[in-house]
């Protein structure tokens, strides 16, 4: 019973949520390529006045993502920097945010910097943000998305 419930409220809450607002391109089979993907950090960004911004957008990274920061004298020097650098050119989007840096990663919660670091491999690796898991009291396996919703939202 509670195996079919939780799907249900899946389902259910799959159907109610409004699509995700993601910029596509047409791919070469005339399918449409999704190049960004929203996402609902665990804690949220504070910004200078206090407000916290959960909500954002992550882009497909290119190739000159991964390799403009090789040359970026932070990344130089401390190599675990790359991170920062790499996240600040892919998140176009935090909250009412616009505007994101390396200055804005650094001050993430470490919680939130590994999100998108995950966020991050899914989207550029797997091409997706799914994850599955498994109902620890009826051991049903069913897929999420990790990059945040409303049912079970951290």
């Amino acid at each position: 019973m509670r195996r079919s419930a939780l799907a249900d409220a899946l389902a259910e809450e799959q159907a109610a949520a409004p699509p995700a607002e993601r910029r596509t391109a047409p791919g070469a089979d005339g399918e449409r390529l999704v190049s960004e993907f929203p996402f609902v950090l665990p804690r949220g960004y504070v910004d200078s006045a206090g407000a916290v911004h959960r909500d954002g957008v992550m882009r497909l990274a290119t190739a000159r993502d991964e390799l403009v920061p090789l040359r970026d004298d932070r990344v130089r020097e401390n190599p675990a920097y790359l991170t920062v650098v790499l996240l600040g050119r892919v998140v176009t989007r935090i909250g009412t945010v616009t505007d994101i840096h390396a200055g804005i990663m650094e001050n993430l919660f470490a919680a939130d910097l590994a999100f998108l670091q995950d966020l991050y491999r899914r989207i550029n690796q797997e091409g997706h943000t799914r994850a599955g898991v498994t109902c620890p009291d009826c051991h049903h396996t069913f897929a999420v998305d990790l990059a945040g919703g409303r049912l079970g939202e951290s």
